[in-house]
């Protein structure tokens, strides 16, 4: 794909991005729209996790990476018993936790989803299958797709440490399985802090379906969430709204 369909993650001025993006919609619209209905990062059938978490209560929550924000959002956001799933920053300091700043590289963070579910109705293991499956490559290693760096390194983030070793089984057990191209390389590192990100780039996936970068990238994501999980696909995503 060419520079124009991913500049949204060049440039840190949305606006900007949305003029370029606005300039060559007309022109490819028709070849984007004409793609097959397969992630361009397809997903990979895989077992549930062999151990899970059975967590009390009616409310938890979990913290993934997995490339560009938007697209790991919008798949959480379809998948039932998530209450709220909000784009932000992970891994790095307060101060640089905004787009401009982390889009750099050099911060430590990482473009990472908050996901709030209820335990009673998802698991935190359903969460993991689908994130592995569904949601990114995790055999990319500091990169997804068009988007380099660390920022959009594969990483979990536990909120617990029995999400900690529940997340480090899993990894094993999926190597272990060589259904994936090569090694997993998702990182788990310690949750010390998720700062929401700024509100243009919350429901971006929702309120954004044609913007060449999410017909492309993202809306496959959603289309094999409801093929490979279709008991655990909502047709109504839940949106954060306004922070």
């Amino acid at each position: 794909m060419s520079r124009s369909l991913t500049i949204a993650h060049d440039r840190p001025n949305i606006w900007r991005a949305t003029l370029a993006a606005m300039l060559v919609l007309p022109a490819m619209a028709f070849g984007l729209l004409a793609q097959p209905a397969s992630a361009q990062e397809a997903p990979v059938v895989i077992p549930a996790p062999h151990a899970d978490l059975t967590e009390a209560g009616s409310t938890a929550t979990a913290v993934f990476a997995g490339g560009c924000f938007w697209g790991v959002q919008g798949v959480f956001q379809h998948v039932k018993g998530v209450t709220r799933a909000v784009s932000g920053y992970s891994g790095g300091a307060a101060e640089t936790a905004t787009y401009e700043l982390t889009s750099s590289g050099s911060t430590g963070h990482a473009e990472a989803v908050e996901v709030t579910y209820d335990p009673s109705v998802v698991s935190y293991g359903d969460l993991l299958q689908i994130y592995f499956s569904v949601a990114h490559n995790p055999t990319q290693l500091n990169y997804q797709g068009p988007d380099h760096g660390t920022q959009y390194r594969s990483t979990i983030f536990p909120a617990t440490d029995e999400q900690t070793e529940i997340a480090r089984s899993y990894i094993a057990q999926l190597d272990e399985t060589g259904l994936f191209e090569g090694p997993i390389v998702t990182t788990i590192e310690p949750l010390e802090a998720f700062y929401a990100a700024e509100q243009y780039h919350q429901d971006f996936l929702t309120l954004n379906p044609t913007w060449p970068y999410i017909v492309y990238h993202d809306l496959p994501k959603i289309a094999a969430l409801k093929s490979l999980f279709p008991d655990a696909y909502r047709d109504d995503p839940v949106l954060v709204g306004t922070l």
